[in-house]
């Protein structure tokens, strides 16, 4: 099990931190010595999180602060309300939604995936920049997914409003991540910044993104999935990608980590190469442009 490095002294955001991937990054990185802000839509389930966090870890330096990533109006006031606070150090930004049967849209009127996956993410980042530069050798994580190598970039159809299929529009989303961390990790070194942008994915990890997003809106919740034949893991192995891309002192700008075992989707974690689907010379400058154009939020001039 990978061990996180000492982190006192330094102040994290994690997204989604009230369940999966993402209670268990807050736990580990609270745990080493981290003040975490668990960015949370539920402010109950939260609390209920930090409580856990709290039972492991008396001493924990825990806050929960309400986040909607598929409300920018949310996205935009939780910045704020951090900037206030006036100290930053890493943004892990792991929240999502997975594959909701029907086309559901955000406050905003985005497909509910691309928004919340990557527009929500993309703003948050763009707004948290400031302060996180700020802040003690900052980083951005973000988490991506292996569905990511089969993604593609629907530009004639990003709203899936010609065609909706779930898991089509859930792998566009996933690659948007990925190809949003690469492009920062881009400007960040053109723009000399000491900030590092890395990428994870957390393989084949058993959590509640397989049942709540194929849920949605549904009056009779289906049935539990059945059991997968292949590998998969639990969120205490699936978030050693995250922990390490967020943490660990020899991870690499730009760099892309997952589990090392059985073709991605189990084991320990380490670097991997960026899929096929993400190495369009163009493809990271495109859709950190279509990020700007549908969220409003620039980086500012250099």
């Amino acid at each position: 099990m990978y061990s996180v490095p000492d982190q006192s002294g330094r102040r994290f955001v994690v997204t989604g931190a009230n369940s999966g991937t993402g209670l268990e990054a807050a736990t580990r990185l609270a745990g080493a010595g981290a003040s975490v802000l668990m960015a949370v839509r539920d402010i109950g389930k939260g609390e209920q999180a930090r409580r856990d966090i709290l039972s492991v870890h008396p001493d924990a330096d825990l806050e929960v602060r309400r986040l909607d990533l598929a409300d920018l109006a949310s996205v935009r006031a939780f910045a704020e309300s951090v900037d206030a606070d006036g100290a930053l150090d890493v943004l892990v930004n792991n929240a999502g939604v997975m594959v909701p049967p029907n086309r559901m849209t955000t406050v905003d009127g985005f497909e509910l995936q691309l928004g919340t996956n990557f527009l929500g993410p993309f703003a948050l980042t763009v707004r948290l920049l400031p302060v996180l530069l700020r802040g003690s050798a900052p980083r951005v994580v973000t988490m991506s997914s292996m569905v990511a190598n089969y993604g593609r970039i629907h530009f004639d159809d990003l709203q899936s409003v010609r065609s909706y299929r779930p898991s089509r529009a859930y792998s566009q989303s996933k690659l948007a991540d990925l190809l949003m961390g690469v492009r920062l990790a881009t400007v960040a070194v053109e723009r000399d910044w000491p900030l590092l942008s890395t990428i994870a994915h957390p393989g084949f990890t058993r959590t509640n993104l397989q049942t709540s997003g194929r849920n949605l809106a549904r009056e009779t919740p289906l049935p539990p999935i059945r059991r997968s034949t292949l590998p998969s893991q639990e969120p205490e192995q699936g978030a050693e990608p995250l922990l390490f891309a967020a943490s660990d002192p020899d991870a690499d700008q730009g760099a892309y980590y997952g589990p090392s075992q059985w073709g991605g989707l189990v084991g320990p974690a380490v670097r991997v190469d960026l899929p096929r689907s993400a190495r369009g010379v163009d493809l990271p400058a495109s859709v950190w442009a279509i990020g700007e154009s549908l969220t409003g939020e620039r980086l500012s001039p250099s």
